[in-house]
């Protein structure tokens, strides 16, 4: 991953897992908590595709198995996210541009449900059941309900946050305004002024310029 998207993925996972912590943990809602780093993984792994995906997932992850009050063994929320983020990338859009809502409201209530089920499953392998007394039903659909109406404010908010600092200058072609048109464009393999595009090219300081210069009646050439 290039150096800006590190940069942002970073403030934005420790963002999402402060407010997580001090304050949707604090609601004590009923069933699950609502995911603030899980939509913040999805929202960057729509815009930077399956392989930063899961980066971000891991390290997202990592983040929450270390924070306190985290009382699971460490790397299971890693490993879950590393998965979730991976296969929300897959369903990155080839335009980078989201043209309709379902799809990300699809891949949000998937990955809800995939990640509260393979957080229990993972948690069974390991002999980790904290938080089996909940039901896991009732945290699947809980999980599912708080991150869909949450979704909205923070998916398309990362992504635009993402596709903003993804920006290089350097890259950007003719229609973005950045130094495409200097090779092909008005600079350099341009037409000049008089041919059939609007300009004449240019032959030079003796070329056929030369002959549009008219002499006086009777002079000698």
């Amino acid at each position: 991953m290039r150096l800006n998207r590190i940069v942002l993925s970073t403030v934005l996972v420790v963002i999402a897992m402060v407010a997580q912590v001090s304050v949707l943990a604090r609601l004590h809602l009923p069933g699950a908590v609502p995911d603030l780093l899980l939509l913040t993984v999805l929202g960057l792994a729509l815009t930077y595709g399956h392989v930063g995906g899961c980066l971000v997932g891991f390290f997202a992850g990592l983040l929450a198995d270390v924070a306190p009050p985290a009382d699971h063994a460490v790397g299971r929320y890693a490993l879950v996210l590393s998965v979730i983020g991976y296969a929300a990338g897959l369903a990155k859009p080839e335009t980078g541009q989201l043209r309709t809502a379902a799809g990300p409201m699809m891949v949000v209530i998937g990955a809800a449900i995939g990640t509260t089920l393979l957080y229990a499953g993972v948690g069974s392998l390991v002999g980790d059941t904290a938080g089996a007394h909940v039901g896991l039903a009732k945290l699947v659909f809980t999980a599912a309900l708080y991150d869909l109406l949450l979704a909205p404010f923070v998916v398309p908010l990362v992504m635009a946050l993402a596709r903003r600092f993804d920006r290089d200058p350097l890259t950007e072609d003719t229609a973005g305004g950045y130094g495409g048109r200097i090779g092909g464009g008005r600079l350099g393999g341009g037409r000049a002024r008089g041919s059939r595009g609007g300009m004449a090219p240019q032959r030079g300081m003796f070329g056929r310029a030369g002959k549009l210069v008219t002499m006086p009646r009777g002079a000698r050439r």
